[in-house]
């Protein structure tokens, strides 16, 4: 079925990392590319994590798990409602008297999973227009503090984005993998933002479901695979209305950042210091919008756009993965044996379609009962496009399916939808739709919308845009209407904030990362010109000099920086 979007990379863990603890599997989720704004409602398109993402980093906490299920003035505008004395505490002063027993709970701190990492939860409302201890929800979080040397900086929050990573499964990367400078002096956190992994989880299907599910042909060729096609999301949809239904109303960004600034106050913080990437960026900016006065250090990395609509987001998107395939294959073609011809991109992009076709009449045996559908082949392809090395996966994936065997291909693809190979899926694909659906309306309401800008997701994206509207479904079916619409965030007021753009990144376009910095009154714009899905801790010693400089000291680079 679609791809659902806004989803953001997990890096691969350093050696030296924590051994994992027993985890429950969680429910499946439904299937599209990753991060970005998705295609699925705003952002559902793609956002997946590629195959090098790996499942979960090992930090799982038995001690931090809950379950449960307001509607925000806006999701996207976050802005509207940050004035309401009951849907938050003022943006410089104390918090109103329905909120205060959230704001005054004192964290009970426990050594969990892995050495150095500490856990609890913390409780907020169900609905911050109308908190009641009987609904509230328990929010799983952990911290890494600060080795020195050097003063302590207080606490750095982190999100990998999605929506529906876990940010606790990505801390155990940033508490290792970021710059020492940075880890030494911060004490390293991470919520799992509600709806998500360990806090209140938005359940769908089973995994055998969502097997099926992943697996649907989402380029229809006729009215009984468009029919096919919908009644999928459909049933996705009545999936999580019937095992989530309480959730569904409260999992928006607009929740998630109030959620954040209770958990600020009670680390202690006075102002919120944070990096987040892909969606983690829509986060960072609807709380900027929400409390500018409480802005510390706010790193956007693989920056969305909250002025764009559901169906702009997903059609950009499209482009966006477009280009990041032609940069996979102008390295491939260079190469003896490249699975897609050694001539041209052009030449590597139809052998490509070639073997998509194919799959879409002919599914290839994957050395397992399930076979490698042209879907799961195209999420495969996707989900390499996330992070430049993983090139050499996809290419030699590619020449495994062109020999016969779809197994590598269909790694790939599983690695975007984080099923393990027992067969269980994270809920990340769950909460993905749920929070994308809520920020904003529906990109497309039928089948017959979809057939409608078919024409322009092919011209934005001639080997992967038919998925991708197809994929732009889900919403359209959605249990829940959306809280949120599309808006500029200026967030007046805010101490400066450090949006990082990556020229080629596949699913947050560049252009997105340039309009973000121009909206925020406070924004400071640093580019990185390469390839893959954000760029803060991947490598660039430019970028990390530069945010590291940030966050440490206050300094924003250069006005037209530039790293290569």
């Amino acid at each position: 079925m679609p791809h659902l979007t806004r989803r953001t990379f997990k890096r691969p863990i350093p050696q030296a990392s924590p051994q994992p603890s027993p985890q429950s599997s969680p429910q499946p989720s439904r299937r599209g590319p990753a991060l970005l704004p998705s295609g699925v409602g705003r952002r559902l398109s793609l956002l997946r994590f590629p195959a090098v993402v790996l499942a979960a980093t090992g930090l799982l906490l038995s001690g931090c798990t809950s379950g449960s299920g307001g509607h925000p003035a806006s999701a996207s505008s976050p802005q509207s409602g940050a004035g309401s004395s009951t849907a938050s505490s003022t943006a410089t002063g104390a918090p109103s008297a329905d909120l205060a027993s959230y704001y005054d709970q004192k964290l009970k701190w426990h050594s969990c999973g892995a050495t150095g990492f500490d856990c609890t939860t913390m409780k907020v409302p169900l609905d911050y227009a109308h908190p009641g201890a009987h609904d509230d929800l328990s929010l799983a979080v952990a911290r890494k503090q600060a080795g020195g040397p050097g003063s302590r900086l207080g606490s750095l929050l982190v999100n990998p984005g999605g929506p529906g990573g876990s940010a606790i499964d990505y801390l155990q990367y940033a508490a290792l993998g970021y710059p020492a400078p940075v880890t030494s002096r911060y004490d390293m956190v991470a919520v799992d933002p509600r709806g998500v992994a360990r806090s209140a989880p938005v359940e769908c299907l089973t995994n055998r479901q969502m097997d099926a599910y992943t697996a649907v042909d989402t380029t229809p060729d006729d009215s009984a695979e468009v029919n096919t096609l919908a009644s999928a999301d459909k049933s996705f949809a009545q999936g999580c209305e019937q095992h989530s239904a309480k959730l569904l109303d409260h999992v928006s960004t607009v929740d998630s950042a109030r959620d954040m600034d209770v958990l600020r106050a009670l680390l202690g913080d006075q102002r919120l210091n944070y990096v987040g990437k892909s969606y983690g960026t829509f986060l960072g900016a609807t709380y900027a919008g929400l409390f500018p006065k409480r802005v510390g250090h706010l790193v956007l990395d693989g920056a969305m756009d909250p002025s764009v609509d559901a169906l702009e987001s997903s059609r950009a998107q499209a482009g966006g993965f477009e280009v990041a395939f032609n940069a996979f294959a102008g390295y491939c073609v260079k190469q003896a044996g490249c699975p897609l011809g050694t001539t041209s991109v052009a030449d590597a992009g139809t052998r490509l379609d070639a073997l998509f076709k194919k799959l879409d009449g002919h599914p290839l045996p994957t050395g397992t009962p399930r076979k490698l559908t042209e879907a799961l082949g195209t999420t495969g392809v996707i989900a390499a496009m996330y992070d430049q090395s993983s090139w050499p996966t996809l290419r030699d994936a590619l020449s495994s399916a062109l020999k016969g065997d779809g197994g590598p291909l269909l790694k790939l693809s599983d690695s975007y939808y984080e099923r393990d190979d027992s067969g269980n899926y994270s809920n990340l694909m769950y909460a993905n739709a749920a929070v994308n659906c809520l920020d904003l309306p529906p990109a497309l309401r039928s089948p017959a919308d979809v057939e409608r800008v078919l024409p322009s997701f092919k011209k934005a994206s001639p080997h992967f845009g038919t998925t991708l509207a197809w994929s732009s479904l889900v919403c359209g079916y959605w249990p829940v209407k959306a809280t949120g619409h599309a808006a500029k965030i200026t967030a007046s007021g805010a101490a400066p904030i450090l949006v990082v753009g990556t020229i080629r990144d596949p699913a947050t376009p560049y252009a997105w990362a340039v309009s973000l910095a121009n909206q925020l009154s406070s924004g400071h714009l640093l580019t990185y010109d390469g390839d893959g899905h954000t760029a803060y801790a991947r490598g660039s010693d430019c970028i990390d000099t530069s945010v590291n400089a940030y966050l440490l000291d206050g300094k924003v680079p250069a006005k037209g920086k530039t790293c290569t």
